[in-house]
């Protein structure tokens, strides 16, 4: 019998508490209708028996407080809501427990932004990590000691893991449901609970605005030169004369500012515009591509694949409004 602990924390994203007790109960449910013994002991645990939500207006009633649990073979820690240092603070009690139960051995799975939770112990310094793809900036300064996964759905590394944005940690739960059960019962709960199993990447889902939470303004001149003329053909040294520096520096310090090249910054932010565009217009393939300034199909698509993780058909299929 696998023991699931899961952890009930100040500021919680409620339906991430409430989703993996529900899928690990209803695995135990599918293997006794095929015969099999119930495989999970899931148990929900926190700092008090009452944990309240949103000014008290929801409230989950624990099996355990974190004392009373002597041992547990996984421990699930559910999104975080609101500021992510005020969620973590008010939970900073829950860490050496968490610790105490990772060195016994205890695998651990984060989800979503419960990763800010997690890094908090330590475990994660010099680990991979996957968090939602919003919070990568704020994650990256808190815990720079961390391998935020840029646009991963799930990482795992020695028995941690974690998952990205928001329902991305339904395919967490069903990786782990694998592992401990098998690959039919993870199906079964794929269909049951109507989730795209196997999907890897957040991508197609990340919104690019740039990051501008610097103090560079030559560099916070370029980004927005880009943003403005994002259509037209922009060159590292076009840029260095706009600002009056030295190719070389403007390089250095756009990237450790935006964590991008001018030519990703770029790419990035055309990009941007022709998903935008293929959500809200009925504008053809190449139509959308010779208006965010590519005039090479083949670019244009190898280029879009790699930042969105589809096609631009795929991704006009999927998501255009336009009917």
């Amino acid at each position: 019998m696998k023991k699931i602990s899961i952890l009930v924390p100040e500021s919680a994203v409620i339906e991430a508490v409430a989703d993996p007790q529900y899928m690990f109960s209803a695995a135990n449910q599918f293997l006794q209708a095929n015969g099999q013994a119930p495989l999970f002991e899931v148990n929900l645990v926190g700092l008090s028996h009452e944990v309240k939500f949103n000014n008290g207006m929801f409230s989950v009633h624990t099996d355990y407080v974190l004392d009373d649990v002597i041992e547990t073979d996984l421990i699930i820690i559910p999104a975080l809501f609101g500021n992510m240092k005020t969620a973590v603070d008010l939970n900073r009690k829950a860490i050496p427990w968490l610790l105490d139960h990772h060195n016994k051995g205890a695998e651990i799975a984060s989800l979503c932004v419960g990763a800010f939770l997690l890094a908090s112990t330590g475990i994660l310094n010099g680990k991979k990590c996957s968090t939602h793809w919003a919070f990568y900036n704020e994650f990256k300064e808190t815990f720079p000691e961390v391998d935020i996964m840029d646009g991963s759905i799930i990482t795992e590394e020695n028995g941690i893991y974690s998952s990205g944005g928001a329902n991305s940690y339904w395919n967490l739960l069903l990786y782990l449901l694998e592992k401990y059960t098998d690959r039919d019962t993870s199906i079964l709960a794929s269909k049951y609970f109507a989730i795209d199993i196997d999907r890897e990447s957040q991508s197609a889902f990340m919104m690019f605005t740039g990051q501008k939470d610097h103090d560079d303004t030559d560099v916070k001149k370029v980004q927005e030169h880009i943003e403005t003329n994002y259509q037209d053909k922009i060159t590292v040294d076009d840029m260095a004369k706009l600002v009056n520096v030295s190719r070389r520096s403007l390089e250095r310090r756009f990237k450790q500012a935006t964590d991008n090249t001018i030519i990703e910054y770029h790419q990035r932010v055309k990009i941007e515009a022709a998903k935008r565009s293929f959500e809200s217009t009925r504008k053809n393939i190449s139509e959308v591509m010779f208006d965010v300034g590519y005039t090479d199909t083949k670019a244009f698509r190898t280029v879009f694949k790699k930042i969105t993780g589809l096609t631009p058909i795929e991704y006009r299929n999927k998501y255009s409004k336009i009917i």
